[in-house]
């Protein structure tokens, strides 16, 4: 799945493209994604020029002065900007289209989303529960251990809650805690407060790095143009299962936590 850094630099990707461009159209050919895409779309947003291109988590946000299109890219899903007129693919399931060029949603397996409010889209209720965003001053170590206090969950399994904080996926959670010295499977109440600090302020390093490098390269990403990131050949735990530790040589280790695989140094973090 597409994270927070691959989500933000396609953002930045595609931005200068459509931003203060009117829409001239839509065209759908699979209008059942993870949620139906509205019928009515085309008649709201037609001739309505797009404001401003933001990302809350892993959503982005096209706004328009009367409301907000939310697109999701799901599992597996991509945007590309294309020429208009581009011979669509298998996959290829919904064009945003300008008067050059569209903006096209690849999701081979359909768990992405194509939203509409006419509300501020803070209060929908995809994100109305989301936590802060890990790059925003409101993220800090007393936030997470002013949180953790009356919670049990493995630190992992804590810092990867979308209620608790946006963003920290399981690659680069896994990242942070080994950045950190932190077992993911400690108890979070059990992070001392020093240690949370230490924790947020690499899981900010870590985020920066990736979306300064342009992402992860995962199975089936690529970028808005096309390209693949080059953030995964500095990965230093993840999908490195039985290779030396880069700090101490051990073996790194593999367990399942909360249903996602965790990479870890049990000599180095504890």
């Amino acid at each position: 799945m597409p994270e927070l850094p691959e989500v933000e630099t396609t953002r930045r990707g595609i931005e200068p493209h459509i931003k203060g461009q009117k829409v001239s159209g839509i065209t759908v050919r699979q209008r059942q994604l993870r949620w139906p895409i509205p019928t009515r779309l085309s008649s709201m947003i037609t001739g309505k020029k797009i404001e401003s291109v933001e990302r809350r988590a892993k959503y982005l946000l096209l706004n328009f002065a009367h409301g907000t299109l939310i697109m999701h890219l799901g599992m597996s899903g991509s945007l590309r900007v294309l020429p208009v007129g581009t011979e669509p693919e298998k996959h290829d399931h919904f064009d945003l289209e300008f008067k050059k060029i569209c903006l096209r949603l690849r999701d081979p397996r359909r768990f992405g989303a194509v939203l509409w409010t006419k509300d501020d889209p803070a209060k929908h209720k995809l994100l109305k529960h989301l936590g802060p965003e890990p790059l925003s001053e409101e993220f800090s170590g007393e936030y997470l251990h002013r949180l953790a206090q009356k919670r049990r969950a493995p630190v992992k399994s804590f810092i990867m809650d979308g209620r608790v904080v946006v963003g920290a996926g399981n690659i680069y959670a896994n990242e942070a805690l080994f950045m950190s010295g932190i077992h993911p499977k400690r108890p979070c109440n059990q992070v001392s407060l020093e240690s949370f600090e230490i924790l947020a302020g690499h899981i900010k390093e870590v985020l920066k790095a990736a979306i300064k490098q342009g992402g992860t390269t995962l199975r089936d990403f690529q970028h808005g143009d096309g390209q693949p990131g080059y953030f995964a050949q500095q990965l230093q735990v993840y999908g490195k299962a039985g290779e030396p530790c880069p700090n101490c040589g051990k073996t790194i280790m593999q367990e399942r936590i909360g249903q996602r695989s965790a990479f870890f140094c049990s000599n180095c973090q504890n």
